[in-house]
């Protein structure tokens, strides 16, 4: 590990789509760094016993909750208020999305994923900070987006919900700055997580080739993502606001961004 084990020592975190993949190794990070964290997703079952496993490596609580609905994030927030009566942290990592051409998603598909990852994310910081980071005059948010540098074909709807997100993060990095609140995003590349594992095997192949292109030769791991994050969130990057860092060897300068769309089409078109 990078950094001092006591660098969020006192620290109060919020991850959310904490309970797998890239947002539970974070949590892991920042609770093994010394912070106490709350993780937050949809399904209670599978987030209690992420956060069972989490406890292992620091204080860990949890608590359902989606992110679409203000209502619910307030809940979570007045759960840390009561049980730590303050916020330093919040990342926003939760997020859905699926794969399919842009002339065939319908309005129902287009608005979940900009409802969830767009929306959602908004939600999160104009609570957070409403709640404790200006009252408090600070705090930090890192939000986890995806890789939008050249588009996103196949798969429009995140790509522009992602692309909100990077937007959003640059100008509440200059509204907010008057408050001490910093804000930044990570742009993970391909990421060998859970979240590959949903999608079909012809997919999956797609994937493996794509991985001949990436300059560094290989996908990311969570920790990648989880080191980036911690940085971003911790005082080493004190003086860094408003900015988006790829975590993607870089991938998004040297890499063929109409595989996945031409892997669909083989699906309608054998």
């Amino acid at each position: 590990m990078m950094f001092h084990p006591e660098l969020f020592k006192d620290k109060i975190a919020l991850v959310s789509g904490g309970r797998s993949g890239i947002g539970y190794a974070i949590a892991k990070q920042m609770l093994e760094l010394g912070a106490k964290v709350t993780i937050i997703s949809r399904k209670e079952g599978p987030l209690e016993k992420a956060a069972e496993e989490l406890s292992a490596y620091g204080e860990c609580d949890f608590k359902a909750c989606d992110i679409r609905q203000s209502e619910q994030i307030q809940a979570v927030l007045q759960q840390i208020k009561e049980r730590h009566g303050r916020l330093d942290i919040l990342v926003n990592n939760a997020g859905g999305q699926f794969p399919a051409l842009a002339e065939m998603i319908n309005d129902k598909g287009w608005n979940a994923v900009i409802n969830n990852n767009l929306n959602g994310t908004f939600f999160m910081c104009r609570e957070a900070a409403n709640h404790f980071f200006i009252p408090q005059k600070g705090g930090v948010i890192v939000n986890i987006i995806a890789n939008i540098y050249r588009g996103f074909p196949g798969m429009v709807h995140t790509g522009a919900a992602r692309a909100g997100v990077e937007n959003l993060t640059r100008t509440l990095a200059v509204e907010w700055s008057s408050h001490n609140i910093r804000i930044n995003c990570v742009a993970p590349g391909t990421i060998e997580s859970s979240g590959l594992e949903q999608y079909p095997p012809q997919i999956q192949n797609m994937f493996a080739e794509a991985k001949k292109a990436i300059p560094l030769g290989r996908f990311g791991t969570v920790e990648d993502i989880a080191q980036a994050t911690c940085f971003l969130a911790s005082p080493l990057a004190s003086y860094i606001t408003g900015t988006n860092l790829y975590v993607d060897g870089a991938q998004h300068l040297n890499s063929d961004i109409m595989g996945l769309p031409n892997v669909i089409k083989s699906f309608i078109n054998p």
